[in-house]
């Protein structure tokens, strides 16, 4: 199965231009490491409502994800750290009731966007029992422990950063830009890639190819 490679100065605008009101974005990224600015920005310029980003903060300073939030598209954040100091554009638009916030610790993040990709209908972890996050979760003792049953977080939109793709779509990440990006290209529906470089087909080792091009439906050729 081989990806839609897009280029040129309108090829972010191009990827996301079915994106709808309403849609579930995933975007990758730990902080600035690995986040996809150009997509970012281009969903901004879009004009999609209504949206429910998932990403592991909430935004730092007035660039890309803060950007966006900053539009007012964005109706509920998902996210582990939502507040820095930096936050500022989340800060103001939660306080204000602008902006709806689920917490997930960052473990049960990763994890229940890899169940969406794994087809896996949930699972039980004791990160947050006893907490106010667990609240109104099924609960269960096993082998002692204490455990929290968490679902599936499945994703309409991934929008991830990789640092090279063949002309199937196969991605190559570059270290610790790599987080997010793998667990959520397999939990979404669409999932665009922009990249650095695009080479012939054959050309990347099979050994480092992360995300196969099975889960990747657009590349967009950045630089």
């Amino acid at each position: 199965m081989s990806s839609d490679i897009l280029e040129g100065r309108d090829a972010a605008a191009r990827a996301v231009a079915d994106i709808p009101d309403g849609a579930t974005v995933l975007i990758g990224g730990f902080g600035p490491a690995g986040q996809p600015l150009e997509l970012i920005d281009a969903l901004s310029r879009h004009g999609a409502r209504d949206l429910t980003v998932v990403n592991n903060n909430a935004g730092n300073g007035d660039y890309g994800l803060a950007a966006l939030l900053k539009t007012g598209h964005v109706r509920k954040m998902i996210c582990s750290f939502p507040r820095q100091s930096d936050s500022w554009v989340f800060d103001d638009l939660y306080r204000s009731g602008r902006l709806e916030l689920e917490v997930v610790p960052q473990g049960n993040l990763a994890e229940r966007m890899r169940a969406a990709g794994a087809g896996i209908g949930g699972f039980f972890t004791p990160t947050s029992v006893g907490t106010p996050l667990a609240e109104g979760k099924e609960e269960r003792t096993i082998d002692g422990k204490d455990y929290v049953l968490e679902y599936p977080l499945h994703g309409d939109y991934a929008l991830v950063k990789a640092h090279r793709s063949d002309r199937m779509g196969n991605l190559v990440y570059r270290k610790t830009a790599r987080n997010f990006g793998p667990v959520m290209a397999t939990a979404a529906s669409t999932t665009i890639a922009q990249v650095n470089d695009v080479v012939a087909t054959g050309e990347l080792d099979p050994e480092v190819i992360v995300t196969p091009s099975i889960y990747v439906d657009k590349v967009v050729l950045t630089s």
